[in-house]
C-alpha cells in the first residue's frame, strides 16, 4: 500500500483523489518523516456518546525525552489551550512529549504525561517538568463532561507511539472533531527541502476542528458554498454552534537546524497553511501552533551546576529560510485535506450526525484545479 495515497487503515488520502499539491513529500508524507519522531494514539469510541481520545508525539522518540528541541509557538486566535508554552516562549526549548486531546480532558492528560515521564525518565521529574498538552472541543459528538479520558489513556498513547506511517481521520485526540462542517480530526503531511548538499524535512500534524462549511476551499477551488447550499442538512444535532467555531492545533517539526526564534516564525506560517482551506479565522476558534527543530541535540539543556561553559547553535541563516516557510505552508494545507478525505460519517452524542466530506466534490475540485494550472 502506497503511504502517500492511503492511511495504514486503508483510507484514501488527498493525493489519492487527484488533488494537486505542490512540493515533494517525505517517505510517509507524515510527521514521522522527521527522523526519530514517534506518534501514538488512544482512540475511545464507546456506546452512543463517547467519541474522543489522546494523541501523543515524541519529538526525539521515547528514549530522547529530556533532550530539548529548539521551539517556538504562535497563537493565531487564543480561544483554546496549550499548556507549557509560557516556558517555551521564555527558554526557546521544548523538553518532553506533546499530547493533544479534548478541551475538558487537558487535566487528566497532563497528569498522565507527568506519570509517564516519572515512570520512564524519573530524573526529569525530580527537578520539574511542564508538559505540553493542547486541546480542541469535541462536545458535539462526544460526552465531553463525562470524564472518559483518564491519565492511563495518555500513558497508553505515549507507550504506543511509533515511527512509520501515521493513521488519519477520526483517531486519537481528533476522534470527535469537526472541520468545515464535515468530519474532522487528525492529519499529517511532510515536505523535503534541499539546502546545499543537505536535505531536510518539514512536517505537520494537525488536530482540525474549525471552519465554516461555506468557506471550504480545496486546492484553491471554493467548493464550500455549493456544498452548503446543496446539502444543508448534513450536520444534524441539538446544539447549533456559530459557523466556523471550533479550534485547530498545528504541530510543525523539522530536522533543519533552526534557532528558537526561527521556530516561532515557522509556527506563524501555519496560519497561511490553515488559511488555504478557506477559513477566515473565527473568534470562536482556538488556533494554536507549535514548531520545533530536532537539530542541535543537547545545546539547549538547562544546567545550573558544574564549571562555566558555552554552547553553540548551528542554524540556517535568516536570509535563506524562505524555502522552509514554504514547506511548512504546503504541509499544513495537505494535512488538513488529509483529515477531511481520510474520514467517514460519524454519529455521536444525542444522535448528532456529521458527514465525511464527499469525495466526488474533492475530485471535481481537483479536476478544476488541474485545468486552471495548464
Amino acid at each position: 500500500m502506497d503511504p502517500l495515497l492511503r492511511t495504514p487503515s486503508g483510507r484514501p488520502r488527498a493525493r489519492a483523489l487527484g488533488v494537486p499539491l505542490p512540493g515533494t513529500p517525505g517517505r510517509w508524507n507524515a510527521l514521522t518523516d522527521v527522523a526519530g519522531l514517534e506518534v501514538g494514539y488512544t482512540t475511545l469510541i464507546e456506546g452512543d456518546d463517547v467519541r474522543t481520545g489522546v494523541t501523543a508525539i515524541h519529538p526525539r522518540g521515547r528514549d530522547g525525552t529530556g533532550v530539548p528541541c529548539a521551539a517556538g509557538r504562535h497563537s493565531f486566535n487564543g480561544n483554546g489551550e496549550m499548556t507549557g508554552t509560557a516556558w517555551i516562549s521564555e527558554s526557546g526549548a521544548l523538553t518532553g512529549p506533546i499530547a493533544i486531546t479534548n478541551t475538558h480532558a487537558v487535566g487528566p492528560v497532563h497528569q498522565g504525561v507527568l506519570e509517564w515521564i516519572t515512570a520512564t525518565h524519573p530524573s526529569i521529574t525530580e527537578q520539574w517538568v511542564l508538559p505540553v498538552v493542547a486541546e480542541t472541543y469535541d462536545g458535539d459528538l462526544n460526552d465531553i463532561n463525562g470524564g472518559h479520558v483518564r491519565p492511563e489513556h495518555a500513558i497508553a498513547a505515549l507507550d504506543g507511539a511509533r515511527i512509520g506511517p501515521v493513521d488519519e481521520g477520526s483517531v486519537g485526540g481528533g476522534t470527535g472533531m469537526i472541520c468545515h462542517g464535515f468530519k474532522g480530526g487528525s492529519g499529517t503531511a511532510s515536505r523535503l527541502v534541499g539546502y546545499g548538499d543537505d536535505r531536510y524535512t518539514v512536517a505537520a500534524f494537525v488536530q482540525a476542528n474549525y471552519g465554516a462549511r461555506r468557506e471550504l476551499t480545496v486546492a484553491g477551488v471554493r467548493i464550500g458554498e455549493q456544498l452548503a447550499a446543496a446539502r444543508p442538512d448534513l450536520v444534524a444535532g441539538p446544539r447549533p454552534a456559530p459557523p466556523g467555531a471550533g479550534s485547530i492545533i498545528v504541530v510543525l517539526a523539522t530536522d533543519a537546524p533552526l534557532l528558537p526564534q526561527q521556530c516561532g516564525a515557522l509556527a506563524r506560517r501555519a496560519t497561511l497553511g490553515v488559511g488555504r482551506s478557506g477559513t477566515s479565522g473565527s473568534h470562536f476558534s482556538g488556533d494554536l501552533f507549535l514548531a520545533f527543530s530536532t537539530s542541535n541535540a543537547g545545546a539547549l539543556t538547562s544546567t545550573f551546576d558544574g564549571p562555566d561553559e558555552y554552547e553553540q547553535l548551528r542554524f540556517v541563516p535568516w536570509g535563506r529560510i524562505d524555502r522552509f516557510f514554504e514547506a511548512a505552508v504546503q504541509a499544513v494545507e495537505e494535512a488538513v485535506l488529509n483529515v477531511l478525505v481520510a474520514n467517514e460519517d460519524m454519529v455521536g452524542r444525542g444522535g448528532y450526525r456529521v458527514p465525511a466530506l464527499p469525495h466526488d466534490a474533492v475530485r471535481a475540485a481537483a479536476r478544476t484545479a488541474h485545468g486552471a494550472s495548464l
